[in-house]
């Protein structure tokens, strides 16, 4: 649950990254956390930077390729697999004041067998940025500012959440039933940015719904 310090008169929702996965031609919303799913080779995920609500109102990926065309071109290697990534930066509607969303992004990303999604998008998608409780703030460096924050209906921010006790990566990979401890970066501490705490973010919204 995220825990704002000011009470908004009219909510929009929050401005985020949603999590996806890709199956039988369609996005569906990621019921585990990056840190914790553990894709297979041929899996294909997706983030969305939008405003929403919640899970059933957040929108999804509008890239609509598959496999073949992010990873076709990438061999198969024993030990690795193989997973297609699509990063969908949202609408000039859905940015911070002042920013304006790249063009979207995809990429294959050859990870050890026993890889999260979360090592799959550090792999492909640096400069990624978290916030002080390890939540996916950016992705490729957007947004250059902000973090999950509450904004109202005119678009502007009403506070800047802070995830309460419990909410971190640690309880975010127990609730989902998953180690999330794998390093989502090669040598990269371990506790901050392994969770990408998007799960923690992502898996309580999920609860508020």
């Amino acid at each position: 649950m995220l825990v704002s310090t000011a009470a908004p008169a009219q909510a929009a929702g929050y401005r985020y990254w949603s999590f996806w996965e890709r199956t039988d031609g369609a996005w569906a919303y990621a019921r585990q956390g990056p840190a914790a799913l553990r894709p297979v080779d041929g899996d294909v995920l997706g983030f969305r930077f939008s405003v929403s609500e919640n899970s059933g109102d957040a929108a999804k990926p509008r890239d609509p390729v598959g496999f073949q065309e992010i990873c076709g071109g990438t061999a198969a290697e024993d030990g690795t697999k193989r997973i297609a990534l699509s990063v969908d930066f949202g609408t000039t509607e859905d940015a911070p004041s002042g920013e304006r969303p790249p063009e979207g992004r995809t990429a294959c990303a050859r990870v050890a067998e026993d890889a999260t999604a979360a090592d799959a998008l550090a792999a492909t998608m640096k400069p990624l940025r978290y916030g002080s409780s390890a939540l996916l703030c950016a992705i490729d460096g957007y947004p250059g500012r902000g973090c999950g924050e509450e904004v109202s209906a005119d678009g502007s921010p009403d506070s800047q959440p802070e995830p309460e006790a419990g909410s971190g990566p640690a309880d975010a990979d127990a609730r989902d039933g998953g180690d999330g401890g794998t390093a989502v970066g090669v040598g990269v501490g371990v506790g901050v940015v392994v969770a990408l705490a998007a799960g923690a973010f992502w898996q309580t919204r999920r609860r508020r719904d």
